[in-house]
């Protein structure tokens, strides 16, 4: 198998050159963000990051020895915040990275 393009990661319309990528935020919209001009970072973070699980998810992962990276849910939990001790439902998404163990560090050319 090929490593995942970059359409099957960040989108049908992602594109690249030596400076830039661009997402479409169209390709968000199914994973439940309304595009907007003005949308918050944190919403476009948690967007990416869905979408991106979508496009390296475990089970490709194990069955594609070109695909170094997954995404995978996490177990959901509470936290209390503010002064009312309020309760915030905190989910996870745990990206894991995996190559030949040769060094320690992280290296985004290594992947």
């Amino acid at each position: 198998m090929a490593e995942p393009t970059l359409q099957e990661v960040f989108g049908a319309n992602a594109t690249q050159d030596v400076n830039s990528i661009t997402i479409d935020k169209n390709d968000l919209i199914s994973l439940g963000l309304t595009a907007d001009a003005n949308n918050t970072a944190e919403s476009l973070v948690v967007a990416i990051s869905l979408l991106i699980q979508n496009g390296l998810p475990q089970s490709s992962f194990d069955t594609n020895l070109d695909q170094s990276i997954y995404v995978d849910t996490g177990f959901p939990n509470f936290a209390f915040r503010g002064d009312n001790n309020e309760q915030y439902r905190v989910d996870q998404l745990t990206v894991n990275f995996a190559k030949l163990d040769t060094s320690t560090a992280i290296n985004p050319d290594d992947y």
